[in-house]
């Protein structure tokens, strides 16, 4: 039974097939097309094993053209449909400035402008009460001005609609007997039912903005993959980092802006469980970005508020608010193709622009002028030009040279490229490190105590310097971690999340309502993940609940041991909140009552089973296949670094720094005052000389 699993990156395609064994490949993205490479790639490592895609059971992929779209503001032309008196909310956001010094700061421009902000004079109370009902000859003056406008995709949103929705469901109703069948038609209390009228309308127009576009590229890949002979089930990787089925994914885009980072995690999960590690912080840098994320025993922490297409890289509240669950991670501007240059203080400056794939760094040769961290790497030694990318692409070395000493070197006055190299490299690694840094201060938590996880096309070359950087002492390089996202795809379970806002003090929630509320809300999860179980598979649920205490504007996510079903179970959820919010913020507020906001509750299908480890193999010396020189700025000269082949090492095998260790999909490099061996499950563990054993 193969499983196909496909991750499309803004520089590379990852794809990897499973069944007795992994195997994968890398081709670069075609951005115009991104199913083009996706399928090239298939059919190519399908070949290799000698199979087609009517041998394959499942595909499982992640995209970030959802992503994309939203910031290259390719969406369809979009209309909003919102309550008299409040046309302006996607305007207004938060009524507050991102950077309150910048005298021209430019706000993220609504993905809606105002001429298709439509309102109605419809309302409903706070509890639900209908005060005034849409009429429809008022939507049918709305119609004509959407018709006549080239409306594609509308989003419905009103006031108290996660209260009651009956009037956006009215509204969505004759909308769609009077507009062309063609035209998208989302409403926020089903894409997002939760109170916050920026951030609910906010994200309703985002999953109509980018719906068309979505459900066109979806469809239009599972064609082409059916074309070639696939029968069986596509799977798309959400935010959140469950599976679901491509209808789902079709109705609620939105929920895939993550999905790529989100299979780093699952694998960051899984390699937590196999190996036994309590606190990890995985990092996994592709070619376009970094990302880093917190697991607390093989759990990742997550979140329902994200921000999406930020005017200004990594300056929170500069983006799009969007209300989904998903994983809680930082992601920066810094990955292998992010260009170094002279900015205008005259400093060198190492991203958020990226080369991508097109044209990609120097060293690739297709056309890129610019200098990157990948042409950075290779002028410093840790990358080799044969075997990139499996060998489907040859590096350059003196277009990678010429790049940095055209563009860095001259312009800074910098005394050679190797300097110029690795000044690139540091940069991009402070970044790195500084956002984990300010990551773990707002998570309350000690870095230094936990395992860094490397994996992405990249991410094993920086491991060792961030770990430095951040105090860490041991690294796990997992197999297979080049493609570590997609093979993170294969590790999840299929699970679809749902959130009902409540809004009761602990001492005053009404038990037969909420009983009546996990109930629908269970059935809602089930009946999106039941479909794409395979068999008779049991459906879990989790819940978990969002409190405060009262007067607060901020809440605090809880796991429950259960549904809120007595007396009992309200008090374990309210002291749960308590001593969460005392590990976060280091105090207990006695004589404030405790909310609850809201209850979200996942449904899931089985875990994917657990990899169980064979011998450990007795402790043995790696072959070393040759010396490499590195530039080390530490040494301030270039060292001789042991060169290994991943593949050919059996458990128990050791290495010592410096060392550059090579496989297909990426390259691990360590400098002197490291150590590794190969795990029984083949993994890769560092260890840094004097540090935990």
């Amino acid at each position: 039974m193969y499983r196909l699993s496909i991750d499309i990156g803004g520089t590379f395609t990852d794809v990897v097939l499973e069944g007795d064994a992994i195997t994968s490949l890398k081709v670069l993205t075609t951005p115009d097309a991104p199913e083009r490479a996706a399928l090239a790639g298939s059919a190519a490592l399908l070949e290799e094993n000698g199979l087609a895609f009517k041998d394959v059971a499942s595909v499982v992929h992640g995209t970030t053209l959802a992503t994309n779209a939203l910031i290259e503001r390719r969406g369809a032309r979009t209309a909003l449909i919102t309550t008299e008196g409040f046309r302006d909310v996607l305007e207004m956001g938060y009524e507050r400035r991102f950077d309150q010094y910048d005298v021209d700061i430019e706000l993220p421009p609504p993905l809606v402008p105002r001429e298709w902000r439509l309102t109605l004079a419809e309302r409903m109370d706070a509890y639900g009460v209908p005060l005034r009902a849409p009429r429809r000859e008022d939507v049918a003056r709305l119609a004509e001005v959407l018709a006549e406008a080239g409306i594609e995709a509308v989003a419905i949103g009103f006031l108290h609609a996660t209260a009651n929705s009956a009037h956006e469901r009215q509204v969505a109703d004759w909308l769609a007997s009077m507009l062309d069948s063609s035209v998208t038609i989302c409403i926020s209390s089903e894409v997002s039912p939760e109170i916050r009228e920026y951030d609910r309308f906010s994200t309703v127009a985002a999953n109509a903005y980018v719906r068309p576009l979505m459900s066109r590229y979806l469809e239009r890949f599972d064609t082409e993959m059916r074309a070639r002979g696939f029968a069986g089930e596509f799977l798309l990787m959400l935010s959140g980092g469950g599976l679901t089925t491509v209808e789902q994914a079709r109705r609620m885009p939105i929920r895939l802006v993550e999905s790529g980072p989100a299979g780093g995690v699952a694998l960051g999960a899984r390699v937590s469980r196999e190996i036994g590690i309590e606190r990890m912080l995985a990092f996994d840098m592709g070619g376009t970005t970094a990302k880093i994320c917190f697991l607390e025993k093989a759990e990742p922490a997550t979140a329902r508020r994200f921000e999406v297409a930020r005017a200004w890289r990594d300056i929170k509240g500069s983006g799009l608010p969007v209300r989904i669950p998903t994983t809680e991670l930082v992601e920066i501007g810094a990955g292998g193709g992010s260009i170094a240059r002279r900015d205008s203080l005259g400093r060198l400056a190492v991203g958020p622009q990226s080369a991508g794939a097109a044209p990609g760094p120097a060293c690739y040769g297709l056309g890129g002028e610019d200098p990157t961290i990948t042409d950075a790497n290779v002028v410093l030694g840790k990358l080799s030009p044969e075997g990139f990318a499996g060998g489907r692409l040859a590096l350059r070395p003196a277009l990678a040279r010429t790049a940095i000493e055209t563009h860095v070197v001259a312009p800074l006055g910098l005394s050679s490229a190797e300097w110029a190299a690795a000044g690139i490299a540091e940069i991009g690694e402070e970044a790195m490190a500084n956002a984990a840094r300010v990551h773990a201060i707002e998570q309350g938590k000690d870095i230094s105590r936990y395992t860094l996880m490397a994996s992405g096309g990249a991410g094993p070359l920086h491991a060792a310097r961030l770990a430095e950087k951040l105090g860490i002492d041991t690294i796990v390089i997992p197999a297979f971690a080049g493609v570590g996202s997609a093979v993170g795809f294969l590790s999840a379970p299929v699970a679809y999340e749902v959130a009902r806002s409540v809004l009761a003090r602990t001492d005053r929630i009404d038990l037969a309502r909420i009983t009546v509320l996990q109930a629908d809300m269970a059935e809602e999860a089930g009946a999106v993940v039941g479909p794409a179980l395979a068999g008779n598979a049991a459906v879990e649920t989790d819940l978990a609940a969002e409190l405060r205490y009262e007067g607060q504007g901020h809440a605090l996510r809880v796991p429950l041991a259960g549904p809120i079903d007595s007396e009992a179970a309200i008090e374990a959820m309210r002291q749960a909140f308590v001593d969460a919010y005392r590990a976060v913020y280091g105090a207990y507020l006695y004589d404030n009552a405790v909310e609850l906001v809201a209850l979200t509750l996942t449904a899931k299908g089985p875990e994917r089973a657990q990899h169980v480890a064979g011998d450990a193999g007795s402790a043995h010396a790696a072959t070393n296949i040759g010396q490499v020189p590195v530039f080390d700025p530490v040494a301030g000269e270039t060292v001789q670094a042991a060169r290994y082949r991943r593949d050919d090492e059996t458990p128990g095998a050791t290495f010592v720094g410096p060392m550059v260790i090579v496989e297909d999909q990426t390259t691990t490099y360590a400098p002197a005052g490291w150590s590794g061996i190969v795990h029984p499950l083949g993994h890769l563990v560092l260890r840094r000389e004097g540090g935990a054993a």
